[in-house]
């Protein structure tokens, strides 16, 4: 029974794992030489200061960082919403990057969304 309450206080005692961010839709308008605007529109539930979607990275498909978008404050009242990141230089090698957001309490996600690009 001892370590029956014991467990049970250690697990009261962890955080409790919140929804990630997800990536409701996302789509890119190619610019001139090789310059790229992504749009994308997430969902989370944030909480507030102590806990909101915090922003998204663009990746090529080996992990390179093409860019990144900082999201500076919760969207509590604005669910899902929309920013963008233009002026993204992806090789023309590449046809598809990965969109990865992250959140101020749970970190990155750990499954990117695919985006393929029409060129």
């Amino acid at each position: 029974m001892r370590h029956s309450l014991l467990a049970l206080a250690c697990l009261a005692a962890l955080p409790a794992a919140a929804n990630p961010p997800e990536v409701v839709s996302v789509r890119a308008e190619a610019g001139d030489g090789g310059r790229w605007s992504i749009f994308v529109t997430l969902r989370h539930p944030d909480t507030g200061w102590d806990h909101y979607a915090s922003g998204w990275e663009v990746l090529a498909p080996d992990g390179t960082r093409l860019g990144y978008r900082e999201l500076s404050h919760p969207h509590a009242d604005e669910q899902p919403f929309t920013r963008s990141l233009d002026d993204v230089a992806i090789p023309d090698a590449v046809d598809f990057v990965l969109i990865r957001p992250r959140c101020t309490l749970d970190g990155w996600v750990a499954m990117p969304a695919r985006l393929d690009l029409r060129r």
